[in-house]
């Protein structure tokens, strides 16, 4: 089966107002099947946006090619962005002064949708799944976050694309917003038969949603499995520590690379226990701390728990490698392309 993503050797480098030279995304080699919720994720500055920017031909990669459905977004730009929709964090992607019907009509017509009529039902069956059909002649300017977001959603989809590439698709939604957002996500996929490649800092969406997840940090992959996979392969390795009554943070520190949280008024703590810590460790570190302890056991992690224990890996090792500048993507210009 033909993948709907393909990414090879990508690579990006961007020189910062300082004169720095700083690789945004490195040597990436990344496969998205279709039909698939994917999750994007890392920290801001990670290389997510710009990999997304690269694959909607809005920015030239250094090295490496994107094949969407086959198509090279170098050579075959037409054919390629034919085969997507895009919401990008951070930029305006409708109009404003044009209410939400005119924005769809226009991007519609823009991205080749030739029948009138089929582009009419199209708008007004994404402005209805999207609750929006009883305000589709106000302006965009006038709307919440929320609803921007949402008409920006339903112009990414108005053609119809196989591959739906949504950056941060919940920001600025309420609960209820954001749950439709989600089964929407579900439904695009599941009935729908599209490719949506997701970014979002709110793991816990991203690990009820997606079927594989890859994670980024300084513009080098960490991780890319099927999200439940990546669950099991750490969950050997967590634990939990309950704590009588709520501890202080003072004191919580003597547990170093673990998540503190409150259940039934007492202190949970979840995080690895690696080769050189043992569950015999925990307890004389509870004892020494004075803490008053409850009881030790195996934890089932969740996605957030394991994106910390990445990140902070590798960003221990990009100290000890002399530091990597992050971010530099917002305010750089490019370095000439090396081919």
């Amino acid at each position: 089966m033909q993948a709907a993503i393909e990414i090879e050797s990508l690579s990006k480098i961007f020189r910062s107002r300082g004169g720095n030279v700083v690789e945004a995304v490195s040597r990436l080699d990344l496969t998205v099947e279709p039909g698939q919720v994917f999750g994007f994720l890392g920290s801001n500055g990670a290389g997510k946006t710009t990999t997304l920017k690269m694959a909607c031909g809005l920015v030239m990669p250094t090295t490496g090619t994107v094949r969407l459905n086959g198509y090279d977004v170098s050579r075959q730009r037409g054919q390629a962005m034919r085969q997507i929709g895009a919401v990008l964090e951070g930029t305006r992607n409708v109009y404003w002064r044009m209410n939400a019907w005119q924005n769809l009509l226009y991007f519609g017509r823009i991205k080749g949708v030739s029948s009138s009529r089929l582009l009419k039902a199209r708008a007004e069956q994404l402005l209805r799944e999207l609750d929006l059909w009883e305000r589709r002649k106000d302006p965009v300017g006038e709307f919440s976050r929320g609803m921007q977001q949402k008409v920006a959603i339903a112009a990414a989809l108005i053609a119809d694309p196989p591959i739906v590439l949504l950056d941060e698709p919940a920001l600025g939604l309420d609960v209820q917003a954001s749950r439709t957002v989600q089964n929407w996500i579900i439904e695009l996929a599941k009935e729908r038969g599209k490719t949506v490649v997701l970014t979002t800092h709110q793991l816990d969406m991203a690990e009820n949603l997606c079927d594989e997840v890859a994670i980024m940090s300084h513009g080098r992959l960490l991780a890319h499995r099927p999200t439940g996979e990546l669950l099991d392969l750490f969950r050997r390795e967590f634990y939990q520590v309950r704590l009588r009554g709520v501890v202080e943070a003072e004191k919580s520190g003597a547990f170093p690379g673990f998540m503190a949280g409150q259940e039934n008024g007492h202190t949970v703590l979840s995080g690895e226990v690696g080769d050189d810590l043992s569950v015999f460790d925990l307890v004389e570190r509870a004892r020494r701390a004075g803490m008053d302890l409850i009881s030790v056991s195996p934890a089932e992690p969740n996605l957030e728990e394991i994106f910390v224990e990445l990140i902070e890996r590798a960003e221990e090792t990009a100290r000890q490698d002399g530091g990597l500048e992050q971010g530099a993507g917002d305010r750089a210009v490019d370095v000439e392309n090396r081919g």
